[in-house]
């Protein structure tokens, strides 16, 4: 009976340019989720403010 060889995986280090570019993509992905939020939240602080400076709304409370 011949012995089998059996092969084994040999474990090696992470690829620098791998991790590279997962860290970029990642951050990108990530960064454009920030923007679209940043984006929209200056929409509805520059809606607020023209609505102000209409005189549509007021940011004093009416005496009754």
């Amino acid at each position: 009976m011949a012995a089998g060889r059996v092969a084994h995986v040999t474990l090696q280090g992470p690829s620098v340019v791998k991790e590279i570019l997962t860290g970029m993509g990642l951050a990108l992905f990530a960064g454009s989720f920030w923007k679209m939020h940043q984006w929209n939240e200056q929409r509805k602080v520059r809606a607020f403010y023209d609505l102000l400076e209409k005189g549509e709304i007021s940011v004093v409370v009416d005496e009754e």
